[in-house]
């Protein structure tokens, strides 16, 4: 399938690559399609690319890389939602802002994806621990890293 982007041009993907969030995300309920763009085999970020809206995209990642203790509760309804059989099914990720020199997570608002059924819905935790703005890395130390 060919997906048309503003900040990539066209991108060929293969169908079994859509991810479906019936709801939308939160702001965004009108686009539902989305493909995750990898821009290459070592990167821990990642693009969501809307398949509705070439100019809708999204940075994300596992947060699990950066918060090792995060953990996302999925109740019995939300599993049947997403079409799960198991939680080892599903993938976590959450969105990624520049703030100041810093990049955040959105820890509140996480992503949860059954892998298998390509299904995903962003979930919005009542746990006051995370924030919409968890400071993942500064950007200094991502330019040290890579040096």
């Amino acid at each position: 399938m060919e997906v048309q982007t503003s900040r990539f041009g066209t991108v060929q993907i293969e169908d079994d690559r859509v991810l479906v969030f019936p709801k939308g995300l939160l702001g965004f309920q009108q686009s539902t399609r989305y493909c995750l763009l990898r821009p290459n085999d070592d990167a821990c970020f990642y693009w969501l690319q809307s398949l509705d809206d070439p100019d809708l995209a999204f940075v994300i990642t596992d947060p699990h890389v950066f918060v090792p203790d995060y953990q996302v509760p999925v109740r019995s309804e939300q599993m049947e939602d997403l079409r799960l059989e198991r939680l080892e099914d599903a993938q976590v990720f959450v969105i990624v802002n520049k703030v100041g020199e810093a990049l955040t997570g959105n820890l509140q608002g996480p992503l949860v994806v059954n892998t298998i059924a390509k299904v995903g819905e962003q979930f919005v935790l009542a746990e006051k621990r995370w924030t919409t703005r968890h400071e993942l890395m500064r950007l200094g130390e991502a330019a040290r890293a890579s040096a």
